[in-house]
């Protein structure tokens, strides 16, 4: 019954989840559209402490954030809820995918899926969402000189230093040098959070006892054995992977495609695949669904099904386990100075992180096939952000006009 009161954040979520497009930094925009501003679940800060949070952690992390939201609000059992709401639109989307992909024969060569011409603008729209989200959190964390000169040098350095370990490593030096200031001093904590050694244990036993059946599986070469090398190939993947849907693709192209012996999929399948989940909104790792159920197609629908449900539940599941174990631990840890101190250049770092990331997504669709700069694009980035900057229309209704605008001129 007590989540009965959380039905309006509940329906907030879901339509989130059929409106957040751009991936995690356009996940940022909505959040701060849909939970910040409209909403008021939490404050900006909040959310910009949350974000620097996962980005330390393995894993989906704007669905890890959006988590964090539903935690403050409910504990766990709203969490998982959201985690629910959050993913099942998109993974039940990939998963059907697997079908048409593989009873059709799609993408059975190195050549990728027909554009989806509804989506034209989505991806521009998507970079106005993220300079958005950095433009407001720059209001509230950029303050002094250090703070913008911490801004300024994330964004120069998550430019050029193309590489998944580039963010924590960004995250503990902005963290360090906030630490030469001692004009910030923490409330004193109140009661301390309590820490659940289960979710730590579960994640620990799940990935021993994956690694152990799915090796078992291959050597005594079980009649469906291939469902356990799914669930720990996805539960490793989203045990270790960082740096969001690229590091994933890598991992899976290794693993799915160019592996000897494990070739379950082609590179077109898989480009195919993570083509269009970059057009669907929701987590970016909903790919996994669509590449689980490829895995397990040649067994039959029933098969397939499985293997769509097994690899979604097993690369959600160990970054949720972490995430509830870690953040109590966070929350003790923010009262002490150096920490408390710390976070002032984190979410400086994160704000500069935001725009390079806008900057970089709008520089991979800045010029079309002959190398001509595209004005369009340049023009739906200023005006979304414009009209998320300086208008009260809701979030959901701007996405929803890029694509029927998308689809209009296109028919």
């Amino acid at each position: 019954m007590a989540l009965l009161r959380h039905i309006p954040f509940l329906k907030a979520v879901f339509l989130y989840s059929f409106t957040a497009f751009g991936g995690p930094q356009g996940h940022m925009g909505m959040m701060v559209k849909t939970f910040v501003q409209k909403r008021k679940d939490i404050t900006e800060d909040e959310l910009l402490e949350y974000n620097a949070f996962c980005q330390m952690l393995p894993g989906p992390s704007s669905t890890q954030t959006v988590m964090l939201i539903a935690l403050k609000r409910g504990g766990v059992p709203l969490a998982l809820l959201t985690l629910l709401l959050w993913v099942f639109p998109a993974a039940f989307i990939m998963g059907a995918l697997s079908f048409i992909i593989y009873y059709f024969h799609i993408g059975s060569t190195d050549h990728s899926v027909v554009p989806m011409k509804a989506f034209t603008y989505i991806q521009p729209m998507s970079v106005g969402f993220v300079f958005f989200a950095a433009a407001r959190m720059m209001k509230s964390s950029i303050r002094y000189i250090a703070t913008a000169s911490i801004m300024v040098g994330s964004l120069v350095a998550t430019l050029f230093i193309r590489s998944p370990w580039v963010f924590p490593a960004l995250l503990v030096v902005s963290g360090f040098i906030s630490n030469f200031s001692n004009k910030r001093i923490p409330t004193p904590l109140q009661r301390p959070k309590k820490i659940n050694w289960m979710h730590l244990w579960a994640f620990a036993l799940l990935f021993i006892a994956a690694g152990v059946l799915s090796e078992l599986a291959r050597t005594e070469d079980w009649q469906h054995g291939r469902i356990f090398n799914v669930f720990e190939n996805f539960y490793r993947f989203g045990a270790i992977v960082f740096g969001g849907g690229q590091a994933l693709l890598m991992m899976m192209t290794y693993q799915f495609v160019t592996r000897p012996g494990n070739q379950l999929l082609t590179s077109g399948q898989l480009l195919t695949g993570f083509g269009i989940v970059q057009a669907l909104p929701g987590p970016v790792f909903s790919v996994c669904s669509f590449v689980g159920g490829m895995a397990m197609a040649p067994y039959g629908g029933s098969w397939q099904v499985l293997g769509a449900l097994i690899a979604t539940v097993a690369v959600f599941m160990p970054s949720t386990l972490l995430l509830f174990f870690l953040f109590p631990i966070y929350e003790n840890l923010k009262h002490h100075v150096i920490i408390f101190r710390a976070l002032e250049g984190i979410n400086s770092a994160i704000v500069g992180i935001i725009w390079a990331s806008g900057i970089f997504l709008f520089r991979s669709i800045a010029f079309d096939a002959s190398l001509a700069f595209e004005w369009s694009n340049l023009l739906v980035v200023v005006i979304t952000f414009s009209i998320l900057q300086y208008t009260r229309i809701p979030a959901p209704l701007v996405v929803l006009g890029w694509l029927l605008l998308g689809w209009s001129l296109h028919q």
